[in-house]
């Protein structure tokens, strides 16, 4: 039987310091690094995802790795834009060409979904505030 007593989730970095830095500094999180070098990253409403070195093998995903779940998109974005994180990563020749000025794709108005603003970590994975 497939009985498991707990998750987590989990992606690689670049550089556990730079890494560590970025996500308590910039975006506020509780992180605890142990003693093989992982990063324990708290997430808001509970859960935990590790972030492990990789060093020069690491390969940035190419999809987002973790969604953060605000109340005013606008306001996330200005504060993230304030902390020095860009959120206009997509232009009109990306894959996702309907952004706006500052990166954020408005879904709501046009029914097609939440608002979302996409960013990255130091290590190049992708992030995202989502207002739905």
């Amino acid at each position: 039987m497939f009985t498991p007593t707990g998750s987590f989730g989990g992606f690689s970095v670049r550089d556990v310091d730079e890494a560590y830095a970025f996500y308590t500094e910039k975006l506020g999180l509780t992180v605890d690094k142990n003693d093989m070098g992982i990063l324990d990253i708290s997430l808001p409403g509970g859960g935990v995802v590790i972030a492990y070195p990789k060093g020069d093998d690491h390969v940035p995903a190419s999809f987002t790795i973790l969604n953060f779940e605000v109340a005013d998109i606008d306001e996330a974005v200005d504060a993230l834009n304030e902390r020095g994180i860009v959120t206009k990563i997509y232009d009109e020749d990306s894959e996702v060409p309907w952004t706006d000025e500052k990166g954020i794709g408005r879904g709501k108005a046009n029914n097609s979904g939440p608002d979302i603003a996409w960013f990255k970590d130091p290590s190049g994975n992708i992030l995202s505030v989502i207002c739905g």
